[in-house]
């Protein structure tokens, strides 16, 4: 068998470790294509190299554009590759236009497509990674639930039964084993000079949260409540597009609020895995801290994550100001009991086996 992994963003390199590492350790063939959806690749090669992952063998450099140039300019390269090294089966993962693009390429070429994390559903169609991921999950052949309620989802949907396999997600198996990474190779509260329990972790990327002046400022606004409660500071890794929009609607980081520049993926997650709380709008950001066992307050009004809510490791929050600091105040103590929801670190082997034994039906 051979399999074909397709890859564009950071997050996506970090779910993908663990089945990169399941198909080194098993002596696959397979081979990665990186479409470079957010960065170039020699920016990720560092990535690559933290996370001790072998390089793509095809690196596409797309970069960002309008929706449909940037999957339309995926979708001739990928097609070309996959004509070029005929793969069995493409693996993508989550819900970017380089999971939609390696899937339409795949799937009109008659090439089996697995889905990795399928059934996610924010019911939200403003958002692309809600299309991307719905759109996927009914042209794949083989679609890998992280939980109960992803199948269900899908079932739900229509999508035949026999094509769904519950494995877990594979972010469980990333964040145990390159935490252990992290523990060996870097010291991002040494760096900081910040005391472990003692300050709350935040991002905010998304454009429905960022693009638009009164949320962006909302949830300044709230960071700012949250300071002058608990007197620890906000570190928040600032994503480009957030610090331009900062710029450009003229508002201020509060006092309080430390803005430091994105971090390696390593740092980042030991900062997680030391805060106090996490404020995010990230959906991956959400599995992470309920793995971690740190209380996270969502600035959303829906999640496509919605065993954390069950749980009560997280909270939605939205971006009024109010809401965020009420939010922060019921989760800051909360008691880090709930059972992680997401599977036992084992998900990338599980989806590997399930493929051979495809494989072999066939």
């Amino acid at each position: 068998m051979k399999i074909c992994i397709v890859i564009g963003t950071r997050p996506e390199i970090i779910k993908m470790s663990p089945i990169i590492r399941a198909c080194e350790k098993k002596h696959l063939d397979y081979l990665m294509i990186h479409t470079g959806q957010h960065y170039s690749y020699a920016m990720d090669k560092v990535f690559f190299k933290e996370l001790n992952l072998p390089n793509a063998k095809y690196n596409l450099d797309i970069g960002s554009h309008s929706h449909g140039e940037q999957t339309g300019l995926m979708l001739e390269k990928i097609e070309k590759i996959l004509f070029k090294e005929k793969p069995d089966l493409v693996l993508v993962l989550g819900d970017t236009n380089s999971v939609l693009a390696g899937t339409l390429a795949s799937t009109k070429m008659h090439i089996k497509v697995g889905h990795i994390e399928s059934g996610l559903r924010s019911y939200d169609r403003y958002m692309p990674e809600e299309q991307n991921r719905t759109v996927v999950d009914h042209l794949a052949d083989y679609l890998f639930a992280p939980t109960e309620n992803a199948k269900k989802i899908l079932l739900g949907e229509g999508v035949p039964e026999g094509k769904i396999f519950v494995t877990g997600n594979t972010i469980v198996d990333a964040v145990f084993q390159n935490l252990e990474i992290a523990k060996k190779t870097v010291d991002i509260l040494k760096k900081l000079n910040l005391e472990k329990q003692h300050y709350f972790t935040v991002t905010a990327h998304r454009p429905e949260n960022v693009d638009r002046k009164e949320k962006l400022k909302g949830m300044l606004e709230g960071f700012e409540k949250i300071y002058a409660e608990f007197k620890m500071p906000l570190v928040f890794s600032i994503h480009p597009r957030t610090k331009k929009m900062i710029g450009e609607f003229n508002l201020k980081i509060p006092e309080g609020t430390i803005s430091i520049e994105p971090v390696s993926y390593l740092e980042f997650l030991q900062l997680e895995a030391n805060s106090r709380l996490i404020l995010t709008d990230s959906g991956g950001i959400q599995e992470e801290s309920c793995i971690l066992k740190i209380p996270c307050v969502t600035l959303r009004e829906n999640t496509e994550r919605p065993e954390t809510l069950t749980a009560g490791s997280n909270i939605l929050a939205g971006t009024d100001p109010g809401r965020i600091f009420e939010s922060v105040g019921k989760m800051v103590n909360a008691k880090k009991e709930w059972k992680n929801p997401f599977g036992d670190g084992n998900a990338a082997t599980r989806i590997i086996e399930i493929c051979e034994k495809i494989q072999q039906l066939q």
